[in-house]
């Protein structure tokens, strides 16, 4: 059943003079009105999602048939034709475009033309397969629907833009603390919104703690891991944030337990959302459930086994997307690299599909006897046993684990095995274990991602 519309906060008009209604002009004016179409789309049927999607799909790739050089080839590659891969199922045919050789080919995937009404474009970096760096272009189309989607996420979570929003994030500009007077676009594009606070991700964590007290925040934007460490801190000293609302993570894969112990700690809830440099938003938390909505607007998102085919409800397989309106560097069938879990429809009533829950990348799996597995969910038994603050498990070779630890002191030789015990239980296999103590946190790399379970070996 159909939800009601929900009312949106009243907008601040951009014309002078006018008050009311309120006006948008230019791009503002383009998100907007694509923002109330979305208001409409997340009701449609999935049926109907998927004709409106390949009706999409055949005017991307269309562009790519005569832009594309890499497209091309890969067209010619699996013998169907751009009709044939529009039909339902169809996309199947075309192989999917791995990290690998995104990576290594970008110069012929690129498109030689853009649509005029595309542009202007602009440079978004990922680390890629290896660590090094690629620079995609992505034009005002993808800018448009970014916003609009998170947009979409601030409605969905019915936040109070008048609050105080506090944010800890990597590459700050000159790595300092900042106080802003709004919390940027696309809120303070349509609304009036309270102030922002952002410090940069490494900072210690107590300071960090010591900033959230001092500003007091109802919403927090941060990374998972980040936040585990500051529950921590606040679990130590017995202090509170009560004006705090919500949470919201990027970044890094969101567990379960994590949810349950913000909840515990600090009495609120986690708004998570599954994104990329490359593509953007894929999917927001459903404001009515735990289900992500993947964001059928903007990609075709598939869910593949190790056969290629798709996964059903409740199975893990590997996130292929298209972005249906990238015509810069037309990511078609882009293999990502992560994992994730199909979901089944949502009692919410929108015909969006569904993840159950985001695994991770492929080197966050454990390889045993050859084979990739995820790890079990045994970690957070650690502090059952030793006084862990930090943990993050490095397979370098087929039999070894080191496991480098963050700990409020030693643990013991007793401590020390009983940890051993958990990882293997957790790993399921008889690993070497090399423990190696740190004094401080573990160094976060230069995206301010961690990882809390890493293999190094060659998939």
């Amino acid at each position: 059943m159909r939800a009601p519309a929900q009312a949106w906060p009243e907008l601040a008009s951009a014309v002078s003079a006018v008050a009311w209604p309120p006006l948008s002009t230019g791009l503002p004016a383009s998100v907007l009105a694509l923002a109330q179409q979305l208001e409409h789309t997340q009701w449609l049927t999935p049926a109907e999602l998927d004709v409106r999607q390949r009706r999409q799909l055949r005017e991307l790739l269309a562009w790519a048939g005569v832009h594309s050089p890499h497209f091309q080839e890969r067209l010619r590659a699996c013998g169907s034709t751009i009709d044939a891969l529009c039909e339902a199922g169809g996309l199947t045919a075309l192989a999917p475009l791995s990290r690998r050789e995104l990576q290594g080919d970008l110069a012929r995937i690129v498109s030689d033309a853009i649509p005029t009404d595309h542009q202007p474009t602009g440079q978004v970096s990922t680390s890629g397969s290896s660590g090094t760096p690629v620079t995609l272009t992505r034009t005002a189309i993808n800018q448009m629907f970014w916003l609009a989607f998170t947009l979409r996420d601030h409605l969905w979570q019915r936040r109070d833009f008048t609050a105080t929003l506090a944010v800890t994030r990597a590459n700050l500009k000159d790595d300092h603390a900042l106080a802003l007077p709004d919390w940027g676009p696309p809120a303070s594009t349509f609304f009036r919104t309270g102030p922002a606070y952002a410090m940069p991700i490494n900072r210690a964590v107590d300071q960090q703690l010591d900033w959230l007290l001092a500003i007091g925040p109802a919403y927090f934007l941060t990374y998972p891991t980040n936040l585990a460490a500051l529950l921590d801190e606040i679990s130590k000293r017995g202090c509170a944030l009560p004006a705090l609302r919500q949470i919201r993570t990027i970044g890094e894969t969101l567990a379960p337990a994590l949810r349950e112990r913000t909840r515990a700690v600090l009495g609120v809830d986690i708004a998570d959302c599954y994104s990329s440099q490359e593509l953007g938003i894929v999917a927001l938390q459903c404001p009515d459930s735990a289900l992500y909505h993947l964001m059928a607007e903007g990609y075709i998102t598939e869910l593949l086994d190790d056969d290629g085919q798709p996964c059903a409800a409740g199975a893990v397989g590997r996130v292929v997307v298209t972005d249906l309106h990238n015509f810069a560097t037309p990511l078609i069938r882009y293999d990502i690299g992560d994992y994730a879990q199909a979901g089944p429809p949502c009692p919410c009533g929108r015909g969006l599909p569904t993840l159950r829950r985001i695994m991770g990348r492929e080197r966050n799996m454990v390889t045993i006897r050859g084979k990739r597995h995820w790890p079990l969910m045994g970690f957070h038994r650690f502090r059952e046993v030793a006084p862990v603050i930090q943990y993050q498990l490095v397979q370098r070779s087929a039999e070894d684990i080191d496991v480098n630890l963050v700990c409020s002191r030693r643990p013991d030789a007793l401590e020390e095995e009983r940890l051993g015990a958990v990882i293997r239980s957790a790993l399921g296999y008889p690993f070497a274990l090399r423990f190696h103590y740190f004094s401080d946190r573990i160094a976060l790399p230069a995206s301010g991602k961690f990882e809390e379970f890493v293999s190094l070996l060659a998939s």
